[in-house]
C-alpha cells in the first residue's frame, strides 16, 4: 500500500450517523451473487423535487433523471456515504486494504449488521481496472465513483451502463466531506447528508472539548514504508481532522514541503532531524513497521521521537479508517485516534 493520498486504492455505527436516515434500502445480496430484481425494501424518502439533478465533474456533467433505487459504488467512501444515508448499494468495490477476506471493511460490516441488511454484491478485486460486466449485471440506476481513479475512457464505458458521478477535479482527491454531500445530492437526500456531516462534526467537536490539552500542540505525521519516508501536509484528510481536534500543523512541515503533491512529500533520511514538532504521528501497517521507524537512526533523531511524544496509528483497518475518513470510518476509528494522540501529548516535556 503506497503512502500517497490514494493510499486506500485508507465500533458499531454511532446513532448520530444513522439519525439522518429514516429507513433502509435492503437491496444487497450475499457477496459475489447478483442482487435480486425488486429486492429494494423501503428507501429513505428522496426529495423527488430535486430531480432531475445535474452533477458537474471532471468529465463534464451527469444528469440523474429520478431518484435512484439501485446504486453501485466504486472507489472509496461512496459506499459508506450511501449506507450512512440509509441506502444500501446493490454492489460495492472489494477493499483489499483494511477489508476482510471478502473485501468488506469492518465499519461497513458493522453498519450493515446494525441495519439488519445483507452484504451487497462485492465487485471483483481488479485493481485499477473496472469490472464492467459485473457492474452491468447489478443493473444500476446510478454509479457513484466520485472518489476513484477512473479514466475518461472508463467513465464513457460505465456511462453506457448507467449515469456516472465522477470526481470533481483530479482522481482520488475529492474531499471526504464532499463525498458525503455529493452522494446526498445524487440520491435526493441532501438534507440527510447535511445531518450526517453535522453529526460527525459534533463528534469531532466533542472530542476536542474533552481534550483541551490538544489546543495549539504542533504535530507532524509520517509513514516510513518501503524505504521511503513520507510526511503528510495539512491538506491531507488524515491530518485535516486532527487539526479539527485542536492541533496545529508544525511549521517545520510547511518549511520542508517540496510541493511534490498537495497532500504529502518525501523527506530524505538525512533530514528527518529537521522534522520538529511537539508530537509526531507514525503510521504502520503492522506494529513492527511502526517500531522499525522509531528504532532506526533516522527515526531516533526526530525530536518528538527522542522525547517519546509519539502517537502510533497501527494496523491496516485503523489506517484505512482515516485515510481518508468516510461517513462511517471516522466515527469508527475516532476514539482510538484520540487515545493515541492523548498519550503522545502526555509525554511532552
Amino acid at each position: 500500500m503506497p503512502a500517497a493520498p490514494r493510499a486506500l486504492s485508507a465500533r458499531a455505527l454511532p446513532a448520530l450517523a444513522l439519525a439522518a436516515a429514516s429507513a433502509l434500502v435492503l437491496a444487497g445480496c450475499a457477496s459475489g451473487t447478483p442482487a435480486d430484481e425488486g429486492d429494494t425494501g423501503s428507501a429513505p424518502a428522496a426529495d423527488t423535487a430535486a430531480f432531475p439533478v445535474t452533477i458537474e465533474h471532471a468529465f463534464g456533467e451527469t444528469e440523474i433523471a429520478e431518484a435512484p433505487e439501485r446504486v453501485v459504488t466504486w472507489g472509496w467512501g461512496a459506499t459508506d456515504a450511501a449506507i450512512a444515508l440509509g441506502v444500501v448499494p446493490v454492489a460495492m468495490p472489494f477493499q483489499a486494504y483494511g477489508g476482510d477476506e471478502n473485501g468488506v471493511l469492518p465499519w461497513i460490516a458493522e453498519a450493515l449488521d446494525e441495519l439488519g441488511a445483507e452484504t451487497p454484491t462485492v465487485l471483483p478485486d481488479t485493481g485499477e481496472d473496472v469490472p464492467f460486466e459485473d457492474i452491468a449485471a447489478a443493473d444500476p440506476d446510478v454509479i457513484l465513483a466520485h472518489y476513484s481513479g477512473i479514466t475518461e475512457e472508463q467513465y464513457e464505458t460505465l456511462s453506457a451502463i448507467a449515469p456516472v458521478v465522477a470526481y470533481e477535479d483530479q482522481p482520488w482527491s475529492t474531499p471526504w466531506r464532499d463525498v458525503i454531500s455529493i452522494t446526498g445530492e445524487a440520491l435526493g437526500l441532501a438534507d440527510e447528508a447535511t445531518a450526517v456531516l453535522d453529526g460527525i462534526d459534533a463528534e469531532i467537536a466533542a472530542a476536542a472539548e474533552a481534550n483541551p490539552e490538544f489546543q495549539g500542540v504542533s504535530l507532524a505525521t509520517a509513514w516510513d514504508t518501503a524505504g521511503t519516508f513520507y510526511v503528510y501536509a495539512d491538506e491531507d484528510p488524515r491530518v485535516e481532522f486532527m487539526l479539527d481536534l485542536g492541533f496545529v500543523n508544525a511549521p517545520a512541515v510547511d518549511e520542508l514541503d517540496t510541493d511534490e503533491s498537495p497532500f504529502f512529500f518525501t523527506l530524505s533520511y538525512e533530514r528527518t532531524s529537521e522534522l520538529v514538532s511537539d508530537i509526531v504521528v507514525v503510521y504502520g501497517s503492522t506494529a513492527e513497521e511502526a517500531q522499525a521507524l522509531l528504532d532506526a537512526p533516522h527515526g531516533q533523531v526526530i525530536p518528538a521521537v527522542a522525547d517519546g511524544a509519539v502517537a502510533q496509528l497501527v494496523g491496516t483497518e485503523f489506517i484505512a479508517s482515516v485515510s481518508p475518513p468516510t461517513a462511517l470510518s471516522l466515527p469508527w476509528g475516532l476514539d482510538e485516534v484520540v487515545a493515541q494522540l492523548a498519550a503522545a501529548v502526555a509525554e511532552i516535556g
